[in-house]
């Protein structure tokens, strides 16, 4: 046994032996005799030139060379339940796209929803002139730094123009989302843009650019949504000097364009329509029983990426299937029920949203610019949709304390950023708190969030900075650094636009929340 043993290492030894002499050769002079390399070369081409090449299938070179679903099959109802799992979540936040464009270009001129959210026909935008109110119920986790603006395009139509006025020194920025709700533009203080007037095509767009437009930026897709952000300090002085700029924040169809800054006093926006009940939190953005309906339209209108190919094929023989069969069609829509409650639902947990980012915070991952990171793209757009690109943006979320805690109003908490520790930005920061839907409560203070738009906080003596948050106030002497909390669950959510290098190389981490 030990001699055959022997034998086999022994052999194994002059193959390896052989084998790393032939790649030291690739590597060094060769020392073999050239007559040696002609011995061998012959050798070779004698023995290739015996053999003939099989017969073969060719290989696929390209997606379209590829043995694609078949048609008229009998789906399984399990097989077609299972798939259409697969494509709620993934399509989910593109159907949420397609319902808000849908619902929010129904307005026959830019103006507020309730009062409060603005809504335009397509390609036109709305502005607000003040922060958004707490009674919204448009988004899941709004901001209380910046004055928004909305609108929703198609593209296919025809281009917009969206002009950008001199914004200052004050931080601004035209978040614009395709229908993945990826960002496309880079439009804002952070990229340097210069006051003009911006194109915004479609990808299939090949007309002439008139004279006078600053530049062009393109979409991936027909469906284009903008969202500008203007930053504001929260005093009156601002509020009165923002609204010089914000009234120049204006789009129109390229057909419009005359070189001319045109100007709307968004003040005078009418107010259409009836608020929406914060009660019953987020509006209810995708309905599962017609979310298949809505989903046709999106493999429709929306290119697959790189690699989607094969999805989008079997999407569409799940959906030739339930068209043909009233038993899959039902099957595929309790699909979409039973994953709407069990699977899209638990994205609402924050620790089910980026990545962890210590002191039991989790952060924003791959946000706006998801490719095809599903799970984070459909997290995000459950719990925080709109989010910016993470050099634009990065976003710190929890639901607990220090110890993994729910957070809770009836208690009383701390939050203290050691001295020059606030997030290290070049735009601003905040911490907002939230509601258990993601949204504001209302407090005599109508305070929500805290940050640099805040001229007024108390530092401490060494330096440091100690927010508070719950129910009860603090005391007087600390109520300027105090968030009101609604009695009950609630979350917070640190916000840090135009990042440092500590931001954006995750250096840099969210203090601890302490009960006290």
């Amino acid at each position: 046994m030990e001699k055959r043993i022997g034998k086999k290492i022994l052999v194994f030894s002059l193959i390896a032996g052989q084998f790393f002499a032939a790649c030291n050769s690739n590597n060094q002079k060769s020392t073999v005799s050239e007559d040696s390399t002609s011995a061998i070369n012959e050798t070779s081409n004698t023995a290739g030139a015996s053999a003939t090449d099989a017969a073969q299938v060719p290989f696929p070179q390209n997606f379209a060379e590829v043995t694609q679903p078949a048609d008229n099959v009998k789906m399984p109802v399990e097989y077609a339940k299972a798939m259409a799992k697969v494509a709620y979540i993934w399509g989910w936040p593109m159907v949420n796209q397609f319902n808000r464009r849908a619902n929010i270009t129904k307005a026959p001129y830019p103006a507020l929803n309730g009062g409060v959210v603005p809504v335009a026909p397509l390609s036109r935008l709305a502005m607000l002139v003040d922060y958004i109110k707490p009674t919204q119920s448009f988004v899941a986790c709004p901001n209380q730094d910046v004055v928004y603006g909305l609108a929703y395009g198609s593209l296919n139509k025809e281009p917009v123009i969206i002009q950008v006025p001199d914004f200052g020194d004050r931080f601004w920025v035209y978040a614009m989302y395709d229908a993945r709700s990826d960002q496309f533009a880079k439009l804002g203080k952070p990229y340097g843009t210069k006051p003009g007037f911006y194109l915004i095509a479609g990808p299939k767009w090949n007309g002439t650019i008139p004279v006078g437009v600053t530049g062009v930026v393109r979409s991936s897709t027909e469906l284009v949504n903008m969202i500008p952000r203007i930053f504001m300090d929260d005093t009156q002085e601002d509020r009165v000097a923002i609204q010089s700029v914000v009234n120049q924040v204006v789009l129109y169809p390229l057909t419009e364009f005359d070189g001319q800054m045109k100007i709307i006093d968004y003040s005078k926006l009418p107010s259409i329509g009836e608020a929406a009940n914060t009660n019953q939190g987020e509006t209810k953005w995708v309905v599962p029983e017609t979310f298949f309906d809505v989903l046709t339209a999106v493999l429709d209108s929306v290119s697959p990426l790189p690699g989607e190919e094969a999805l989008y094929a079997n999407f569409r023989q799940l959906l030739n299937a339930a068209a043909a069969d009233p038993a899959i069609k039902k099957a595929i829509i309790a699909a979409a029920v039973e994953a709407d409650q069990s699977i899209i639902s638990s994205f609402f947990k924050w620790e089910h949203n980026g990545t962890p980012a210590g002191n039991n915070w989790n952060r924003s991952t791959n946000n706006a610019q998801f490719g095809v990171d599903y799970f984070n793209r459909t997290g995000t757009a459950k719990s925080n949709f709109y989010d910016n690109k993470p050099d634009e943006t990065q976003y710190f979320y929890t639901d607990v304390d220090s110890k993994g805690i729910q957070l809770n109003g009836n208690n009383n908490y701390s939050i203290t950023f050691a001295k020059d520790q606030t997030p290290p930005v070049n735009g601003f920061w905040s911490l907002t708190l939230y509601n258990e839907h993601h949204l504001f409560s209302p407090n005599d203070l109508n305070r929500f969030s805290l940050g640099t738009k805040n001229k007024n906080l108390k530092y401490n003596d060494d330096g440091s900075l100690t927010l508070y948050i719950g129910h009860k106030s603090p005391g007087t002497d600390k109520e300027t650094n105090w968030l009101p909390a609604p009695k009950g669950t609630l979350s917070l959510y640190i916000r840090s636009y135009w990042g440092k290098a500590a931001i954006l190389d995750k250096t840099w981490q969210p203090p601890g929340i302490i009960k006290y």
